[in-house]
């Protein structure tokens, strides 16, 4: 892989202060190689760049890590190419993921990438709609999504997915109006018990991450 990747890789965790260690990274950059040579054919990502790629994809994912610390499992909805459930394995082997996306071609990388890198993954080729008995996904102890960035569409779906005591999160890539989520939240009998806000350590990008628990 490119130098620059293990190079923005790299300063993105230790700006961060994210817990990954030697045989996580080797793991991140093995499932980045596999996802541009799948790209060439089928389309899972614009972006291509490897630098560009290791901060906006793996480390925008990984800064979940703290904040889904205590959960056994995570469900990835619209997951994609597996972002940011995938990574997120990387680390946490211990940690049972099951992703889930509408388009059969993402599901098939997914699946294919995670047996090759023997990680816990499920892949679901299935768009979430708020059954998850139905359409085969979990109740799971961490829900969240990349895919749906708007709070008023993300919290009424993704809190039909909690098991119990789950913790519900958004990855936002704006300003974020903390009186409106708590809003969004109370209409599903979520509590909103915090709201991260953060830089990409290369591209400056803002981003936050907002967590709901039902009290």
């Amino acid at each position: 892989m490119d130098p620059a990747f293990h190079e923005a890789l790299a300063r993105g965790i230790e700006a961060l202060g994210l817990p990954v260690d030697a045989a996580a990274r080797a793991l991140l950059e093995r499932y980045a190689d596999r996802l541009l040579a799948w790209n060439r054919k089928v389309n899972l990502t614009a972006i291509t760049a490897p630098a560009e790629l290791a901060e906006k994809h793996l480390v925008d994912s990984l800064v979940l890590l703290p904040l889904v610390a205590g959960a056994r499992t995570l469900l990835d909805v619209g997951s994609g190419a597996g972002l940011p459930g995938i990574p997120l394995a990387c680390v946490r082997r211990e940690l049972s993921v099951t992703c889930c996306d509408g388009v059969a071609k993402k599901i098939a990388f997914v699946k294919a990438v995670s047996a090759e890198l023997d990680l816990p993954v499920r892949g679901v080729a299935v768009r979430a709609e708020g059954h998850p008995e139905r359409e085969g996904l979990p109740r799971a102890d961490a829900v969240v999504s990349r895919a749906l960035a708007d709070p008023d569409r993300w919290v009424p779906l993704g809190a039909r997915y909690l098991a119990e005591g789950g913790t519900l999160l958004a990855m936002l890539g704006r300003e974020v109006d903390r009186d409106a989520l708590q809003a969004v939240g109370a209409a599903e009998g979520l509590t909103l018990v915090g709201l991260d806000v953060f830089e990409l350590p290369i591209s400056r990008a803002a981003r936050a991450v907002a967590r709901w628990q039902r009290k």
